[in-house]
């Protein structure tokens, strides 16, 4: 996995997923206010660092934004990470944002600004280089050569209102595990007769090689 990655944050995820993506071949730079805070990546790292405020435009210019392939905002501050992501993704379209989320109560607000996040602080640098290495917001787990994806369904783009869960599997050769409504009021198992509609949580197991044909019902 050799990519140009940016690091918001040296603290002890920062550092330690810093260590992690420089180790599979990454370029990687680590953005944190307090210089002090780069003495968490210890002696082996092989990558660059810069003091400055994660948002501001010309601290991401430094860092390389404007070539980059993933940008993960794992600060301590939930409003810090959220303004990376905007900044990050909607100024310079990024092509893969993440961030580190500490309240769940933020996390639907987060799923329907289309932002991908990683929630709660135990293992979360193993979470994120586990997206980042999958390349798209969607991942939650892999097997083989199956992905887990969750994700709001769209079907506005595809001129649609509703869907059936056997068309949707069958179009593709995926299996479609479980959805939430989008209003959060009701969740279940699926049978091929469900009716999803747009904006939709859905959770589903798809084939490694189809997701790019699939990510058209993934609302960005």
């Amino acid at each position: 996995m050799s990519a140009n990655i940016i690091v918001v944050g040296c603290g002890r995820v920062g550092s330690q997923l810093a260590n992690m993506l420089s180790e599979n071949d990454s370029n990687v730079c680590v953005i944190d206010k307090n210089p002090d805070a780069f003495v968490n990546l210890g002696h082996a790292f092989n990558g660059s660092v810069i003091q400055g405020v994660g948002f501001d435009e010309e601290t991401l210019e430094r860092a390389g934004v404007e070539e980059c392939d993933c940008v993960a905002a794992v600060t301590q501050f939930d409003n810090a990470n959220l303004m990376v992501s905007e900044v990050a993704s909607r100024l310079y379209h990024v092509p893969h944002v993440i961030a580190r989320l500490y309240n769940p109560g933020h996390e639907r607000a987060y799923e329907q600004l289309g932002l991908d996040y990683v929630c709660g602080t135990s293992l979360v640098a193993e979470e994120v280089f586990s997206k980042i290495a999958s390349g798209h917001g969607s991942h939650v787990d892999t097997f083989g050569n199956y992905e887990v994806l969750r994700f709001s369904l769209d079907l506005r783009g595809n001129n649609r209102t509703t869907i059936r869960v056997n068309e949707l599997e069958r179009q593709h050769e995926v299996r479609i595990v479980a959805f939430e409504r989008a209003d959060g009021h009701s969740s279940s198992i699926p049978t091929g007769e469900s009716v999803l509609s747009h904006g939709d949580f859905v959770l589903a197991c798809v084939r490694k090689d189809i997701i790019p044909a699939f990510a058209r019902w993934i609302q960005d």
